[in-house]
């Protein structure tokens, strides 16, 4: 019997295959799916100098776990590996993420992030992998400084499987934030978000996802562009920067639910209020919402935490602690993905702009 992992093995080793190969007519000595699956290997086994250990054991013992466990055929070199990397595109691997969730849902993996009756929540957030005063590419952005300086940076739109009191996530495909052919504005998180949802969203429709958040993307554009996708959203949304929610919400009573928690020994109440079907914005074509918010106060009344938030999903009190939990849900893909894997991005790209961009 075949394991998740195998199968998943198994098709990287594919899309590795049917990457471009530069060269032409020549013959090799290494295909480009030992190449592909030598970078994948420093990831898999969490060590920089995993090929180098590999090619030692290979000359001493005779065989390798990058022949065990990858099933190559070959260790290319370091260097090797970038020259025949660099310049394929990174969404070559795009179904490879989708095809985990599907491999994960198939081997009963996705019940622990199963929320709201059986929903997956995926959080959307952008990050930087570059930045640098000196050098930069046609792939930048960039941002005048407060000194009149200008920085030019790599970002992306992260999107990762996440659930609340779960320990675990499922990064999704990135959308990288780069200048786009014919635009005439710079790329921004809110485009490249709605970029991943024309591309990415249908292919996890059966999963029923409830996107998740931060102020960013509390709009009309990214509401609507979730809501055509055929997916919820429940969205961090500061009355602050939505004065027509902050107008709604004056004056009026809202509806109240309060829970006592213990945890770890300490008492706290959590104190929920919402009021249903307010606009989203101004204007006669704006979108209802649900708003919604948490306020968190220790055993002395003191409040150590607050937030809002909006949602097409029904607030009641049978389902606002469990809406705020998946709300409060969204820091996740920072903690767990960001903080996990853009470490080893930032090095591995890093060390390649340093070799191939243009100093300006």
């Amino acid at each position: 019997m075949v394991s998740a992992l195998d199968e998943l093995l198994s098709e990287l080793r594919e899309a590795c295959a049917g990457l471009a190969d530069k060269r032409q007519g020549q013959k090799c000595r290494y295909s480009m799916a030992d190449i592909g699956l030598a970078a994948f290997s420093v990831f898999f086994m969490q060590s920089p100098s995993f090929l180098a250990h590999q090619r030692a054991l290979a000359a001493g013992h005779g065989r390798s776990n990058c022949q065990t466990l990858l099933g190559m055929s070959a260790i290319p070199s370091d260097n090797h590996i970038r020259q025949m990397l660099d310049g394929n595109e990174p969404a070559a691997f795009d179904g490879l993420f989708v095809k985990a969730v599907e491999v994960a849902a198939a081997a009963g993996g996705l019940a622990p992030f199963q929320r709201l009756g059986g929903r997956l929540l995926i959080a959307l957030d952008g990050t930087e992998h570059f930045c640098s005063r000196k050098i930069g590419c046609p792939q930048c952005s960039h941002r005048r400084r407060s000194d009149g300086g200008t920085e030019y940076f790599h970002a992306f739109l992260g999107a990762t499987l996440v659930a609340p009191g779960h320990s675990r996530v499922l990064p999704l495909p990135p959308e990288f934030i780069t200048p786009q052919d014919g635009a005439e504005k710079q790329d921004c998180e809110r485009a490249a978000a709605k970029r991943w949802l024309a591309k990415h969203a249908a292919a996890l429709a059966r999963f029923r996802p409830v996107f998740l958040g931060d102020d960013l993307y509390a709009c009309q554009p990214i509401v609507s562009a979730i809501r055509d996708a055929g997916a919820s959203f429940i969205l961090t949304c500061k009355p602050s920067s939505h004065q027509t929610i902050a107008e709604y919400l004056t004056g009026v009573e809202l509806d109240e639910h309060r829970q006592t928690v213990v945890q770890h020994a300490k008492r706290s109440t959590h104190i929920y209020r919402w009021l249903s079907q307010v606009a989203l914005r101004a204007g006669q074509d704006a979108l209802a919402v649900n708003w919604f918010s948490v306020e968190i106060l220790n055993a002395k009344a003191k409040r150590t935490y607050y937030n809002s938030f909006v949602t097409d999903l029904p607030v009641t009190a049978d389902t606002v602690a469990e809406l705020a939990a998946c709300g409060r849900a969204r820091w996740k893909i920072e903690n767990e993905t960001f903080n996990t894997l853009v470490s080893r991005i930032k090095r591995t790209v890093n060390n390649q702009l340093r070799r191939n961009l243009t100093f300006l």
